[in-house]
């Protein structure tokens, strides 16, 4: 898989217009007359039902910065076909787009991490007392990923990655790296870990992943929040990769479709080493349980972060975005069905998998958001 810069990509006309010939686009069906109506209902179809090209306005999403090249993708197709609607995401951390979500000053939210109990009481608020769901839309491993001259690839175990971000490894050619990466050049190079500032689900799926598999290191709860004080440190996914390549020696842990040209570790799974992929993320995922996620229409996915089954890669995280199951404005309802319908179709799953290099969801997942988003209701 070709890693990515994380930069708005230049499009192409003929792949636009290839996409979205084929993009399915769910819930076409919406009365602004109808009080309470689900939009997938297709009966609602009466006068005064509003069509594409009658989607106007502004509309605007905040969160996980993971998405964030992905985003940015879906939009700007969703604006081909939508041109009077202005689509607005602000990837200032999952912490904060869920936050500006159950605020009312988002319509939606990306996490990577889905609503707590607490937050699924307070979106009752936001929402009214359908709440809120969370939805899968985006898997993608998590790089180990580090500033090393000349070196593109590190066997680095659980143990190792925890001893290294808890300062108890300090230096590139420690005994504990050299013994798992025979014939590597290790440099004599002071090691400098950078973690997130922001409230993130990258540091709470990292932070479990740690806890699960070298818990005598890892002693912290996984919490999006960084449990150590001091540091390098540095805002959103860019912003730490940033970091890290300004600085040899350097090393984070970053959604893989912006690491670039820095280097990747290999992480040990079932007593074998397994490099990082969309393929063997997604292979993590598939093994893994789905859950409700609060409501009988909402989607939360159970990472196996231990698991026995080599050549999958469990560091992995699933973004979801969080939308209301009832919007008082029919245009934000309508907004939020047809667009994140296009965000879990097959086509824009795989848009997404060639702009930011992400693992598509299944084809049985997208039938589970599909009939979510039917769920959602107005006025």
């Amino acid at each position: 898989m070709n890693k990515t810069s994380g930069a708005h990509p230049r499009w192409i006309s003929a792949r636009l217009a290839a996409v979205a010939a084929s993009a399915v686009i769910v819930g076409t069906a919406l009365t602004a007359c109808t009080s309470d109506a689900p939009l997938g209902d297709t009966a609602l179809a009466t006068t005064g039902t509003m069509t594409h090209a009658e989607l106007s306005g502004q509309f605007v999403g905040a969160g996980a910065s993971t998405q964030q090249s992905a985003m940015e993708a879906w939009i700007a197709l969703f604006q081909e076909q939508h041109v009077a609607a202005s689509v607005i995401y602000d990837p200032n951390g999952s912490g904060a787009g869920r936050t500006q979500f159950l605020s009312g000053g988002a319509l939606w939210a990306g996490t990577d991490a889905v609503l707590t109990e607490a937050e699924l009481e307070t979106a009752t608020l936001r929402c009214g007392p359908r709440g809120a769901i969370d939805l899968p839309v985006y898997i993608s491993p998590i790089a180990i990923t580090f500033n090393l001259e000349g070196i593109e690839t590190l066997n680095l175990s659980p143990e190792v990655i925890a001893s290294i971000f808890t300062a108890g490894i300090t230096r590139w050619n420690d005994p504990a790296i050299a013994v798992d990466n025979p014939g590597v050049q290790l440099p004599d190079l002071a090691i400098t870990p950078v973690h997130r500032t922001d409230n993130s689900g990258t540091t709470a799926n990292f932070a479990e992943y740690l806890s699960v598999t070298a818990p005598e290191i890892w002693i912290w709860e996984p919490t999006g929040t960084w449990p150590l004080s001091g540091g390098e440190s540095a805002q959103g996914t860019s912003g730490v990769v940033n970091v890290v390549n300004s600085t040899p020696g350097a090393i984070t842990y970053a959604d893989f479709s912006q690491v670039g040209v820095l280097g990747t570790a290999n992480i040990l799974v079932a007593g074998n080493w397994v490099a990082i992929s969309a393929e063997a993320a997604a292979a993590a995922i598939e093994a893994s349980p789905q859950t409700g996620g609060g409501s009988e229409y909402g989607l939360a996915i159970a990472i196996d972060r231990d698991p026995t089954t080599p050549g999958v890669y469990p560091l992995v995280l699933v973004s979801y975005v969080v939308a209301c199951l009832h919007y008082d404005d029919p245009q934000e309802a309508l907004f939020i069905t047809e667009f994140l319908g296009w965000i879990a179709s097959a086509d824009g799953q795989e848009l997404a998998a060639q702009v930011a290099g992400s693992a598509p969801i299944s084809a049985a997942t997208r039938d589970r958001i599909a009939r979510s988003l039917a769920a959602i209701t107005f006025g």
